[in-house]
């Protein structure tokens, strides 16, 4: 029996005894708005009570069809939109994609995401909670919110803390795009199939009898392609320099040292938010010795302080406004130099804006 429900950008359907998921907003690499939102978290929680569901599978699409791109993000343009003009929506956008991402990261049936093509942002959101990560050749991973004066949310704090040895901070602070070898090697992946091979397997999840949602996982890993255990790209340098105590000395030390990759990291992080870079090491750090809900609720407080900390001089909706919206890549950041970021600028971000039992995401546990 196959059961099809189209509902706006994001398809859904029962077929034998898995749940699957398509993103259908190609034209915007399935960037994620809150009704994209809305429509998966109402369909995960349906189908973590209905019998015939044993798994679930997630992919994206791109104009051809299926796969080649999995989720570039949340959708930016309605943040700069609602964060430019107070619509209070984007409150429930970032409220209701927390929820969904911890809700994934504890989906009691396993949750597999094919994650083909750019994974970014809030698509890291809705797939590192996977209980199988599965990257292909195509796959182009990051999490890039310090090039628009963001942080890496979506428990990005959490995920990326866990990451070896200062990989974390690495990613979070220059916003650096991995490809399927890095991804696996920095514990963001569990697998990869070769692209091409995608479609078959997405088929037999919905021919095949499984007794279990386990079988339907294993099933999925036994098809993965074999990989050398590689350590991350740079590892050596990433671990020097990013174990640094704070942003000014990770620059600076790289500034100072002589290789292609230093030069290349350094010019890297003066292109950044300073403010919010300043931010994300601490949240970084803060995060490693937290549970996800913690976590969640830290990012909720400090996305609430990205739109509305500092009135008209959000780094957020001016680094979109370049990026995105005028497009003239000329971000005017304040302050506008690393070394300019004092302590003082930084701990109000974690100040929490609710007590405890108000807060936006208390129920999570």
């Amino acid at each position: 029996m196959t059961e099809t429900t189209v509902v706006s950008e994001v398809l859904s359907e029962v077929r034998g005894q898995v749940g699957f998921i398509t993103l259908n907003r190609p034209r915007a690499l399935n960037a994620l708005s809150l009704g994209m939102v809305r429509d998966l978290m109402g369909t995960l929680l349906a189908w973590q009570n209905d019998a015939r569901v044993l798994a679930v599978a997630i992919r994206g699409s791109n104009k051809e069809g299926p796969f080649g791109a999995f989720c570039a993000g949340g959708d930016i343009r309605f943040l700069h939109q609602a964060g430019s003009t107070g619509n209070p929506q984007i409150e429930d956008f970032f409220t209701e994609e927390y929820a969904l991402n911890h809700l994934i990261h504890n989906y009691a049936k396993p949750y597999i995401a094919f994650m083909d093509g750019i994974v970014m942002g809030g698509g890291m959101g809705i797939s590192q909670g996977a209980a199988l990560r599965v990257v292909t050749e195509r796959t182009k991973m990051a999490m890039p919110e310090t090039a628009i004066g963001l942080f890496p949310d979506v428990g990005g704090g959490y995920f990326l803390s866990r990451c070896p040895g200062r990989v974390g901070e690495w990613l979070a602070l220059t916003g650096d795009t991995i490809g399927a070898a890095d991804a696996m090697a920095s514990q963001l992946a569990d697998g990869s199939l070769p692209s091409d091979q995608q479609a078959a397997v997405w088929e037999a999840l919905a021919t095949q009898r499984f007794a279990s949602g386990t079988a339907v996982k294993d099933y999925v890993a036994s098809q993965f392609i074999a990989a050398s255990a590689s350590p991350v790209s740079a590892r050596g340098q990433i671990d020097q320099y990013f174990s640094l105590p704070t942003v000014g000395a990770i620059v600076q030390a790289l500034e100072a040292a002589d290789g292609d990759w230093e030069r290349a990291t350094a010019a890297t992080l003066r292109k950044r938010s300073p403010l919010m870079l300043h931010v994300v090491l601490e949240q970084v750090r803060r995060a490693r010795n937290m549970s996800l809900a913690d976590d969640l609720r830290m990012e909720r407080d400090m996305v609430r302080h990205c739109f509305n900390l500092r009135p008209g001089q959000s780094e957020t909706v001016e680094g979109i406004r370049a990026l995105a919206v005028d497009k003239d890549h000329a971000p005017k950041w304040n302050p506008a130099r690393i070394e300019d970021v004092t302590p003082e600028m930084v701990v109000p971000f974690f100040a929490s804006p609710w007590p405890a039992h108000a807060h936006p995401l208390a129920a999570l546990a």
